[in-house]
């Protein structure tokens, strides 16, 4: 059986305590420099992890270069969110270690993994298997990992996904509407989903406001995730501006 790592278990142990709020960096829109930046300010807010990968170009030398910078700005744990096995860097301290459920295509389900299994051993990266399921609009996530996306007004589905992602061995659940999605995933979703599983809950994408992330930690989300709205603020002022926002919105 897979060893509960460092990283998961400060995952857990903050759990007892507060909701959660996770930073989406994807080094295909954002620069070393800013990247370590903005983990800095992620940091001084309150946020309690970054995570780092993106549907394209997340990979190599650029991957490897914000992950660094990153590390070099922050105490945070940077967590690694791959599109694909060629998402992975040595010098992050955990890795997601997902399979997209509901994929058409079974590279995104178990293909992918096992490409990148070798190497997250031989960096000792630390695994956390993490079931990921894809919600109506998917975005570009959705089209890169052949998606069949949940309907939005069909929680149940969403809740038969999680709940065999977790009997499957999978210790999180991600319910993803999309980076840039017009509307994050409905709160009778989340409220569903967390209702049958047992394990911690993370929802992303299309959360732009306090009032979106709280709305969704009121629904059963454990962790929050955010990203575009911070990447695309205009300015670092901006970024600040937002990230003590929706980390408002998260806490309380």
């Amino acid at each position: 059986m897979l060893e509960i790592g460092r990283v998961e278990r400060y995952i857990h142990e903050k759990l007892k305590n507060e909701k959660l709020h996770f930073v989406l960096l994807d080094p295909d829109d954002v620069v070393p420099e800013v990247a370590g930046q903005i983990a800095e300010m992620s940091e001084e807010v309150g946020v309690d992890a970054i995570m780092v990968g993106g549907s394209t170009g997340a990979e190599g030398d650029v991957l490897d270069a914000v992950v660094k910078a990153i590390k070099e700005s922050s105490n945070l744990p940077v967590i690694l969110f791959p599109g694909s096995h060629g998402g992975i860097s040595k010098y992050a301290d955990a890795i997601f270690f997902m399979s997209l459920l509901n994929s058409r295509n079974p590279f995104f389900i178990t293909g992918a993994q096992a490409l990148g299994a070798f190497q997250v051993r031989r960096y000792n990266l630390e695994p956390i298997p993490m079931a990921y399921l894809i919600i109506e609009p998917g975005e570009t996530v959705g089209w890169v990992g052949d998606a069949k996306p949940i309907p939005r007004h069909k929680p149940k589905i969403a809740a038969a996904y999680a709940l065999a992602g977790q009997y499957l061995g999978m210790r999180l659940v991600y319910l993803e509407a999309g980076s840039g999605a017009r509307q994050p995933v409905p709160p009778e979703m989340i409220s569903l989903v967390k209702r049958v599983i047992d394990v911690p809950l993370i929802v992303g994408g299309g959360i732009r406001t306090a009032k979106d992330a709280r709305k969704a930690v009121e629904s059963g989300a454990d962790i929050v995730v955010t990203g575009t709205a911070i990447e695309k603020a205009g300015s670092l002022e901006k970024a600040m501006e937002k990230l003590e926002e929706l980390n408002s919105g998260i806490k309380g």
